[in-house]
């Protein structure tokens, strides 16, 4: 299992950006696809990106898509979510997540997981 913090979330305007960092550790980072995940008031977990072991394949959530950007530095293992354009509805704990393997959508494929970092967008 490797071992993921989050970090980079607080409050923002509707229109700002953000940036989500993910720091990894204890097995090699560069084995695993990664993921951002996050989960709203009273909503499930939800798919948000994910990216494949080498970071050339990357998939977003249609609500993100256009606006948020995830990117990996392997040589400092570092997960990153870039978000801009931001929206109330964006509002959520958002959660890093590790999965040995291919990337999916699905939170239960993931094996290990951040504590989360809050984004809180007003309007």
């Amino acid at each position: 299992q490797v071992q993921l913090v989050e970090s980079g979330g607080g409050l923002v305007q509707a229109g700002g950006s953000l940036r989500l960092s993910c720091s990894a550790s204890g097995r090699t980072f560069g084995s695993y696809a990664m993921g951002w995940f996050r989960q709203g008031p009273g909503k499930e977990r939800e798919f948000v990106a994910n990216i494949n072991w080498i970071g050339l394949i990357t998939d977003y959530a249609h609500s993100v898509k256009g606006r948020f950007t995830i990117s990996r530095d392997n040589a400092k293992n570092t997960l990153f979510l870039q978000m801009n354009s931001l929206k109330p509805e964006d509002t959520a704990v958002y959660y890093c997540a590790a999965r040995r393997g291919g990337v999916d959508v699905a939170a239960g494929e993931y094996e290990s997981w951040g504590q989360g970092t809050q984004v809180t967008v007003s309007s």
